[in-house]
């Protein structure tokens, strides 16, 4: 009987383990012991936690600290040595370098990060070459590299961050694909949540639903939608997501001549309801590693507009399940919101061939299934 692996899972925050890692490490707890390493307490991941799932508190500071950076580094390298694992998995920029870093240093066989999107795609100038130069480094100090989509893959090849020969997408790509049994469509929901916030059947509901900043593209959201209310009269706006950049504020303020058609919610649990009482699902982000929301909306059968960046070309094809506008361009996201608008029979069209493409390429079962044969594999 093959013994058990002990394999390490670090994270910079408890809810990406929540979010992304949840079924993976429920499959791979059937055959190893797992350990959830990242900052809070045991209560931000009761949930995850088993007889074979264990959790270690960890301090790490998501941006630049450097002597923090150097503890956070030494107390992970101490918890790798005297632990014995067999491999450590990271995902998120400052939480990949620092395990992979401690990976190699103790000397812990498999070495594994997954790449979400890169923070420097959008900078410019001395703080771009930097944030690169410590992807490489991470790179160098990993022995398996993933990344969630093949666009993702192809940028970082042809930035010169890593060799073809050392990154792989599992699938066709997403971390955990996504659950068709909990995203789908669901009339129920759909009437009861658009009775609650008082928003009619006859509505035409426009749906952003992620971290609320300013690299999602939110700001030219408001300001393209803020100039339909001739065209587009019975549109209405819902954003749902914790605000990141304080950004509530100024968002009210571009959409005060639409406050009737504006509804704001924070941070969800049940992210699938609100897809489920909306139309289409916009995400006009300026920076994506997949774009998992967007399959899961295509999952519950929602056409998509999405910025046309590397990551969202994964999620979405062009005029088959969803529109494509350039990031940024106000004016695009408006012509947009317009068809969509004026176009019923695109939308059906568009979001019955989501809603297939869904079930058919990003099942859950597949995406794990697919993780568990890699780890397996390596280890």
């Amino acid at each position: 009987m093959q013994s058990r692996k002990r394999i390490a899972i670090v994270a910079t925050v408890p809810v990406v383990l929540h979010v992304f890692m949840r079924e993976h490490i429920k499959r791979l707890s059937a055959d190893h012991d797992i350990t959830l390493i990242c900052p809070g307490e045991r209560a931000d991941v009761d949930e995850l936690l088993s007889g074979h799932v264990s959790f270690l508190s960890y301090a790490i500071e998501r941006k630049i600290s450097l002597l923090q950076d150097v503890r956070s580094l030494w107390n992970l390298w101490r918890v790798l040595t005297t632990g014995r694992f067999d491999c450590v998995l990271s995902l998120m920029p400052k939480s990949g370098l620092v395990a992979m870093l401690a990976g190699l240093l103790s000397g812990t066989r498999c070495r594994v990060h997954i790449f979400t999107g890169q923070v420097w795609a959008t900078r410019h100038g001395l703080g771009r070459r930097l944030l690169m130069a410590l992807d490489r480094l991470l790179a160098s100090a990993a022995t398996h590299l993933l990344t969630d989509s093949y666009s993702q893959r192809d940028f970082l090849i042809s930035s010169g961050v890593i060799k073809s020969s050392k990154i792989r997408v599992l699938g066709k790509g997403s971390i955990s694909g996504v659950d068709t049994e909990r995203f789908r469509p669901d009339p129920l929901s759909r009437e009861q949540l658009r009775a609650q916030m008082g928003i009619p059947e006859s509505a035409l509901v426009y749906l952003f639903l992620g971290r609320v900043n300013r690299a999602k593209g939110i700001l030219d959201l408001a300001k393209a939608f803020s100039q339909l209310e001739e065209a587009c009269p019975q549109a209405h706006l819902l954003v749902v997501g914790p605000d990141d950049d304080s950004l509530d504020e100024e968002l009210a303020g571009l959409l005060a001549s639409r406050r009737g058609n504006f509804h704001r919610v924070g941070f969800t649990k049940t992210p699938e309801r609100y897809m489920a009482m909306s139309d289409v699902f916009c995400m006009p982000s300026y920076r994506e590693g997949f774009g998992q929301a967007v399959i899961e909306a295509a999952a519950v059968g929602l056409p998509s507009m999405v910025s046309r960046i590397y990551g969202l070309t994964d999620a979405v094809e062009d005029e088959v399940t969803g529109i494509f506008h350039n990031a940024g361009d106000v004016s695009g996201i408006k012509q947009a919101f317009g068809r969509l608008y004026q176009a019923e029979t695109l939308r059906t069209r568009l979001g019955l061939a989501a809603l297939s493409r869904a079930r058919r390429d990003f099942s859950q079962d597949e995406v794990v299934g697919e993780m568990h044969a890699f780890i397996a594999s390596i280890i």
